[in-house]
């Protein structure tokens, strides 16, 4: 089957919204023309997506999925077309990933004084599948933090990250200044990689409803920093290495320029 891409972003909207009322005065259609899309998607693809009730919608396993794959499909249509744009225009632009907790701006500031005609932007590379992004062609270049598939990327080494236990400010072991492995024996840990289709705001509202102790890069930790929440160093875990990613067979120029000014940059930073 041919995937409407009309009726993908109609899905999503429900999917977010989790409401199709909320979802169709975003869309700017009537209930029951959405209503009647979805149900014509789900007939063509031959599953459920959606569980309605009087007061919610659900997604069933293949919506979750469905909403997962349509995120990606979407940006990579939006990136097709801003690139249609660019080359109509003669515009050249360079679009950076990064990883969450990670911060490139210094990196494109720097670039901006070597290359002020080049227009730059960034897309948010998400935990999950970090080097997506490269890989549909949304990003020409990605600051990166393992684990990824590095399969047909080029990695330049900036640093690392290490990991900090982030838990609720009430916890017993709150009050100390440091910990290691051996003082999270028991305690209950959120594994942050599972949940795949939560944002990393949510994973954090978990810890700090005593859900679990989450093992995250300081980078992260900092970037999501409440008032409810602390994180402390675990002195023997292993840092997460840091990486600039190009796919490996991209050799512009003007990316081998930004390569050569980031990795200066962050490699200071």
């Amino acid at each position: 089957m041919d995937l409407d891409l009309r009726k993908l972003r109609y899905f999503v909207a429900v999917a977010e919204h989790r409401h199709f009322g909320r979802a169709a005065e975003q869309l700017y259609i009537t209930q029951p023309v959405l209503s009647r899309q979805i149900k014509a998607m789900e007939e063509e693809l031959d599953c459920t997506l959606l569980v309605r009730t009087t007061r919610s919608v659900e997604l069933t396993a293949a919506g979750k999925q469905l909403h997962t794959e349509a995120q990606g499909i979407l940006a990579a249509v939006a990136a097709a077309v801003q690139r249609v744009h660019d080359a109509d225009l003669g515009t050249r632009r360079l679009v950076v990933a990064f990883s969450p907790g990670l911060h490139v701006s210094e990196a494109i500031r720097a670039f901006a004084l070597r290359h002020p005609d080049v227009e730059t932007d960034v897309v948010p590379a998400r935990w999950w599948e970090q080097d997506a992004p490269l890989r549909d062609g949304r990003a020409q270049v990605g600051y990166l933090r393992r684990p990824f598939d590095d399969a047909g990327l080029r990695t330049v080494p900036i640093g690392l990250d290490p990991r900090v236990a982030c838990l609720p400010a009430a916890h017993p072991l709150a009050g100390r200044t440091e910990l290691t492995t051996a003082d999270l024996d028991g305690e209950r840990m959120l594994d942050l990689p599972i949940r795949r289709t939560a944002s990393l705001e949510e994973k954090f509202e978990l810890i700090a409803a005593g859900h679990g102790i989450g093992l995250v890069p300081l980078s992260v930790a900092r970037s999501y920093s409440r008032p409810d929440l602390v994180h402390l160093p675990v002195t023997d875990a292993p840092g997460l290495e840091t990486c600039l990613v190009v796919p490996a067979d991209r050799r512009e120029k003007l990316l081998r320029d930004f390569l050569e000014i980031a990795t200066a940059t962050l490699r200071r930073s």
